[in-house]
């Protein structure tokens, strides 16, 4: 089961200042900072979320903190940035209704860090896929870059955005990003030139020196020490907690990511390089005749490596730091530049470079990030723009940032309350109007097209003339002297004439934040922002891919006498799209605040904290936000929380849930005009009604927590009773179980001890008796042993005596009989003893040859023909029939080891063996060759299926022959199929039968003697496939063709065996013409191969090369 939550549970401080109570800046400031110290940084005013800066990690981004605010009600959980992000996505998703966020604040205060945490989860939570993921891939990875270009390290901020950014994310019908648009607004690029104390240029110097590669900063003509290039600060070169090496490496991802390519890359950092190699050209001063000094450009060798790095000529580049031309209607005026103005157009040079760079890079992110579908889309916009700004020292810049603020809070508070009114008229609730404090005059003081600052100051500039900053200042003071919220102290309003806070060159603008004193110097030429029309022709002429886009104005061509918009009308411009964007969407807000200035965790400093919610108009937000009704509550959510507080709602209200609000209202006695029904929500006026109402729940759960806990400990005291009665029971029954068990265990043991004493006696008893008797046994068995051994050795000695007699006469009749033998011996030894001796030398000389023939036997190969010598000429019969015997029996053994179709071989080459050796000069090529019979494969060829299926028998022979014209004597490939009954000639290609001839009517096959493959298949007169005539081929396998042929007829026992003619010379049947075939030995045009040539109707000469 889920458990729901709400706003207002376990809630440290007040999560919404709506419900304030009491509301004033000092109870504001002190409910912010119980929730900072708690690690809770986000609180509500409203929909609005206030968001202050940690200076640590904390554990509240996760993706499982993602899971938990997705799909839920902005109140329903604790304060949290993910939970704007979720409403305001759900709204465009669900409700087709495009959405803005702005976040605001002062630098510090963690901008763009909210905007990375709003783009993540809306790419967490939106839907998934290849190009669905590489969109929000590109999205999310334009932040590293544009921060690298147009980010820097301030005195308040390590990493400050430098220009403000609206970004318009598309999603497509099902809410899946598609595409983006990125518009920046004034990057601050007097930063590009000069950095206050304790500050950095942009990233993008300090990265590119840092993590570049040595091959790169050799191409670009960089070094890696800071100290020398004099664009870039050396006291805050380095940042802790910021490694400008891997930064780099990640810049460089991120725009591989994004799209761009390499050589656009190493154009970017070319001009990046170029803009650092220009601050180190310095200038002297060089007298000339009418006595005007002439600027000069004192080492030239970072001129020269600035025009190698643009591919401009160096001299064109070096005159226009020194003069300036002047065109007026059809006059060119060319006059010299002193060394201060050439420092002003170096440095005009370098921040318009940068600038128009950064602005570049927009564009080009904006190409690839960009919807590549036409389709309607859903927009949302996140907009990090600076803050309202009050420094001790104001000038040109806070002025436009504070305008911008001021048009951001008269937008605010008008959507603010429209969206208040709209609610009161959706839930049909009367509509009273607020008292707020309006801006609207303070917006049309400075942007007024007549009375405007912003017009008098372009007027200013535009007019002929002396134009200086005092001169905009005498302006201000005639103009604008009666207007409340100016302040001057050369105005004509006497008021301020003595007031010494008031510096002469200074005015003050009470904006709705707070008075700031703003100093004239150097308005007019920051407005003017001018870049002289040399640098810009110079610029156009570089051969760098980038400069013609970024100085389009320098086009001879193209030239244009009329002065460039000012900055200040381009800026009011894009404010004024930036408003009406934001008009045609519904605004989210989140207030950015920073806690304190040394960029350190857990301190809070309350009198920065109560400047930020001044100028940020928090109080102004909660009094409009509170002059209605402070808390509104959907009827089911209120029922479901304060149910318990009324008896008929307790535990389960069976009617609408309105019905049951107002019954639960009315049961507790609240005044009526502490709230109001809408159609769908319940409507509180005061907090203290809430506050009465989460009181009175908290009582009462306390109470429903106690009843809770009596029931829980009586249930458990009967349960444990219960258990310990059944327990009791269960003891005493294995209790009287074991008593027992052990009574007989004692009885049995006892029974058992005097048995085993009875047994014992009986068997000592029973043994002794045994022993005796045993005794008595063996007494008897050793007299007896004893009388027969005596017995025995008596008879012993008796049969000893009567043996030795008996052999004494065995000895001496052998002596005798041997005595007999050698005397009749004697009579025949000398007529016997020869032939006995030959006998004997002849066994011996047998008996020698068969042992040294074992030793010498040859090799058990039946071609080895080598053979023991004889030794003795009688055993020459003898030797030879071995060697016979022995050849037939090594034949035998080796012929045993063959398989069937092995042998088949063998008889396959005995047979051609037979039939061509020594008559036919290419026998003795083939007899190397195994017979393979099927060389087209036949059974596996697709194209020869059909061919196959039509022999009738096993095919013994498949293989391409040539068909011999005798029109011409040339061939044409065919296919030649052998079966047992017939042959089959078949055409290459398709594979159609061509002829098909039985073996029967086949009568005898004609070759020649030479080394040729013509062979000739004579048929039977009158046969029926003899209608064509004979068949003259040829082959390189003739030897395989003629003795697969031979012993397919020769095993047939119903036709006669195939006749073989060999000769040099036979006559072939072509229908109804009978022509010679003739073989002769000559020398073929095409080299070493056979040709065959018609010599006449009768007569084909097959010329075969000599051996």
């Amino acid at each position: 089961m889920e458990v729901k939550t709400s706003l207002l549970d376990n809630m440290i401080g007040v999560g919404d200042m709506v419900l304030l109570e009491p509301l004033s800046e000092d109870t504001f400031i002190e409910n912010l900072k119980k929730r900072f110290d708690h690690n809770e940084i986000y609180t509500y005013i409203g929909s609005v979320v206030i968001s202050m800066n940690p200076y640590k990690s904390l554990p509240i981004y996760t993706a499982e903190k993602v899971e938990e605010y997705r799909n839920r009600n902005f109140y329903e959980l604790s304060p949290h940035i993910y939970a704007l992000a979720d409403e305001a996505y759900r709204s465009l998703r669900d409700q087709d209704k495009d959405q803005c966020i702005l976040i605001t604040g002062e630098s510090g205060a963690g901008k763009t860090e909210a905007s990375k945490f709003v783009m993540s989860y809306v790419a967490a939570v939106c839907g998934k896929g290849q190009e669905v993921n590489k969109v929000k891939e590109q999205l999310l990875q334009s932040n590293p870059v544009l921060e690298a270009f147009g980010n820097a390290k301030t005195v308040r901020n390590d990493n400050s955005s430098r220009f403000g950014k609206y970004m318009d994310i598309e999603f497509d019908f099902k809410g899946d990003p598609i595409g983006g648009v990125i518009s920046n607004y004034l990057l601050e690029k007097s930063r590009v030139v000069k950095q206050t104390r304790g500050e950095r240029n942009f990233h993008i110097f300090y990265q590119l020196l840092s993590g570049a590669s040595d091959d790169l900063l050799k191409k670009l003509k960089l070094d890696r020490d800071f100290s020398k290039y004099n664009y870039l600060s050396l006291d805050s070169a380095t940042v802790n907690g910021l490694d400008d090496a891997a930064s780099f490496r990640t810049v460089r991802n991120a725009m591989q990511i994004v799209g761009f390519m390499e050589d656009e890359v190493q154009s970017i950092l070319e001009l990046v390089a170029a803009v650092l190699k220009l601050g180190n050209i310095e200038f002297k001063p060089e007298s000339r005749v009418n006595e005007f000094d002439e600027s000069r450009v004192k080492d030239k060798n970072d001129l020269k490596e600035m025009c190698e790095l643009l591919g401009i000529e160096q001299f064109v580049l070096e005159r226009a730091f020194s003069f300036r031309t002047v065109e007026a209607k059809m006059e060119k005026v060319s006059t010299t530049l002193n060394v201060a103005q050439a420092y002003y157009a170096r440095d005009a040079l370098a921040k318009n470079l940068y600038s128009r760079l950064f602005s570049w890079l927009v564009n080009r992110i904006n190409e690839s990030i960009k919807a590549q579908t036409k389709k309607p889309k859903k927009v949302m916009g996140v907009l990090d723009i600076y803050g309202f700004e009050i420094f001790e020292d104001n000038s040109f810049e806070q002025f436009i940032i504070n305008y911008c603020n001021e048009k951001l809070q008269q937008i605010f508070i008008e959507l603010t309350l429209r969206e208040e009114q709209e609610e009161y008229v959706r839930e049909g609730i009367e509509w009273t109007n607020i008292e707020y404090f309006n801006n609207a005059i303070i917006c049309d003081l400075i942007e007024n097209n007549k009375t405007g600052i912003l017009a008098m100051l372009d007027e200013e500039c535009l007019r002929p003339g002396t134009v200086t900053d005092e001169t905009f200042l005498d302006k201000l003071n005639t103009v604008c002297a009666e207007h409340q919220h100016f302040e001057s102290r050369q105005s004509k309003n006497s008021k301020f004439l003595t007031d010494h806070s008031l510096p002469h060159n200074c005015f003050r603008i009470q904006h709705y934040a707070g008075k700031v004193l703003y100093r004239a110097e150097g308005f007019v030429d920051k407005n003017n922002d001018l870049l002289y029309r040399d640098l810009s022709q110079a610029m156009y002429k570089a051969n760098h891919s980038l400069m013609k886009l970024l100085f389009p104005e320098g086009n001879p061509a193209k030239v244009n006498l009329k002065r460039p918009p000012t900055a200040g009308f381009q800026f009011k411009a894009s404010v004024g799209t930036l408003m009406k964007n934001l008009l045609t969407k519904n605004p989210n807000y989140i207030r950015c605040i920073k806690p304190n200035d040394k960029k350190a965790a857990h301190i809070f400093t309350d009198s920065l904290v109560c400047h930020q919610v001044r100028y940020l108009g928090l109080m102004e937000n909660v009094r409009v936000r509170r002059a209605g009704y402070a808390f509104r509550q959907a009827y089911e959510s209120c029922l479901e929380r304060y149910k318990m507080l009324c008896k008929q709602t307790w535990p389960q209200w069976k009617g609408p849930a309105r019905e049951g609000v107002k019954v639960l209202l009315t049961s507790l006695q609240l005044h009526a005009e502490e709230f109001a029904y809408g159609r769908s929500k319940i409507f509180i006026r005061n907090p203290r009604t809430l506050f009465f109402l989460e009181e009175k729940r908290r009582q009462c759960l306390e109470d429903l927590a106690a009843l809770i806990q009596k029931i829980y400990r009586g249930w458990k005291c009967r349960t444990h009773f219960l258990l310990m009665k059944k327990s009791q029971v269960v003891v005493s029954a294995w209790y009287r179980r074991f008593a027992q068990q052990k009574k007989y265990q004692n009885i049995r043991c006892s029974a058992l001890v005097v048995q085993s004493f009875i047994r014992g006696w009986k068997a000592r008893k029973l043994l002794r008796e045994l022993k005796h008797k045993k005794r008595c046994e063996q007494a008897v068995t050793t007299i007896s042993a004893f009388w027969h051994g005596t017995q025995a050795r008596r008879e012993l000695k008796r049969l000893k005596e009567e043996a030795r007699r008996k052999h004494a006469i065995a000895v001496i009749w052998a002596y005798w009989l041997g005595l007999k033998v050698r005397r009749e011996y004697r009579k025949f030894f000398r007529a016997n003893a020869g032939r006995k001796i030959y006998d004997f030398t002849i066994q011996r000389i047998m008996q020698k040859y068969f042992l040294g023939l074992k030793k010498t036997m040859p090799s058990m190969s039946p071609i080895d023909k080598s053979w023991p010598s004889r030794p003795y000429g009688f055993l020459d019969g003898t030797h030879k029939e071995l060697r016979r015997v022995f050849h037939l029996w090594r034949c035998k053994k080796y012929c045993s080891q063959f398989t069937v179709e092995k042998k088949a071989t063998y008889e396959e080459k005995l047979a051609a063996s037979e039939l061509f050796k020594d008559k036919k000069a290419l026998y003795p090529s083939s007899v190397g060759q195994p017979f393979k019979g099927d060389y087209v494969e036949i059974t596996k060829n697709p194209k020869y299926q059909k061919l196959n299926s039509l022999a009738e028998d096993k095919v013994l022979l498949a293989d391409v022959v040539s068909k011999i014209n005798r029109a011409n004597g040339k061939g044409a490939p065919r296919i030649f199929l052998l079966t047992k009954k017939s042959l089959v000639l078949a055409d290459q290609k398709t594979g159609q039968v061509k002829a098909s001839v039985p073996l029967l009517d086949l009568s005898s096959v004609s070759v020649s003697t030479q080394n040729d493959g013509f062979f000739a298949l004579k048929l039977k007169e009158g046969a029926v496939s003899a209608a064509k005539g004979d068949f003259l081929l040829s082959s390189d396998r003739l030897i395989e063709i003629i003795t697969k042929l031979h012993r397919t007829g020769a095993a047939s026992a119903d036709r006669n065996q195939i006749k073989i003619d060999i000769s040099d010379e036979f006559l072939v049947q072509f229908k109804q013409d009978k022509v010679c075939v003739k073989f002769i030995h000559g020398t073929p045009k095409n080299g070493n191969s056979v040709a065959c040539k018609r010599k006449n109707n009768r007569l084909l000469e097959v010329s075969v090369p000599s051996p």
